[in-house]
């Protein structure tokens, strides 16, 4: 993916920079000659500056607008696709807040803002069942690489910031699966606080990232909103059990308070 070109270059800076000089320049020249005809000039210089201002800020807006919304369609493309299981299977894993598809394609904005502030404190059912999810964040590592590399090609610094994290998480759970293919890597995060919570950031993360793209989605996009949504329970009800942690040959389970 090419880099976006900014509307204008380091070539017009300097134009818009000397203008001012210029127009300074002539009222100058016109304090000390009298010449109204200077004072003239000064004007339309400063008039060209203003006008520069004005169609600079009105590109740099149309631009954020392009790319904010190639960024709902490329989410909605996502969350769609490559990402459909690891949010069915995160949803599925909750304990609290208790919420369904059906719960969020049938809610208001109001509703969903509500859930929002509650997945603040979510609780999963059980550690197997957190287990389960980490394992589809690994198995999409593919779509969020891509993710990353299209948010530093259009400078979206937040994004950039928030995959990186998720990229070093994804990469230690790969490590010690890799190292311990008979172990749960739930297991090692009990047995480590800061792991524990890094674990509970990224899932719950994910749940809110969810429900703050269904919002945006039914204020500017409703019809996109029940497509995805549909999309959801239409996967949901092709394989339901699947969604719900099974049983592990793995070593230690322990519970989460």
């Amino acid at each position: 993916m090419n880099k976006i070109k900014k509307p204008l270059g380091f070539g017009y800076f300097l134009v818009v920079i000397s203008l001012p000089l210029l127009s300074a320049l002539f009222l100058y020249l016109e304090s000390i000659t009298h010449y109204e005809f200077f004072l003239h000039v000064a004007a339309i210089f400063l008039e060209v500056f203003i006008g520069a201002i004005l169609v600079d800020r009105y590109l740099r807006w149309r631009e954020k607008g392009r790319r904010t919304r190639q960024l709902m369609f490329i989410k909605s493309c996502l969350f769609r696709s490559e990402l459909r299981t690891l949010y069915l299977t995160n949803f599925g894993a909750l304990a609290y807040p208790d919420i369904g598809l059906e719960d969020i394609k049938d809610a208001s904005l109001k509703e969903l803002t509500g859930w929002l502030k509650q997945a603040e404190n979510a609780r999963y059912r059980s550690p197997e069942a957190m287990e389960s999810v980490i394992n589809e964040y690994v198995n999409a590592y593919q779509a969020f690489n891509r993710f990353l590399e299209w948010a530093i090609t259009n400078d979206f610094e937040r994004i950039f910031h928030d995959m990186i994290m998720l990229m070093h998480f994804i990469h230690d759970a790969q490590l010690f699966k890799s190292l311990h293919s008979d172990e749960l890597f739930i297991n090692k995060a009990l047995d480590n606080p800061e792991l524990m919570g890094r674990v509970t950031t990224i899932l719950t993360d994910g749940i809110k990232s969810f429900l703050k793209f269904c919002i945006e989605l039914q204020k500017n996009e409703p019809d996109v909103f029940l497509i995805l949504m549909e999309d959801y329970q239409f996967a949901a009800s092709m394989d339901p059990v699947s969604r719900k942690s099974k049983p592990s040959s793995c070593k230690r389970i322990e519970s989460i308070e």
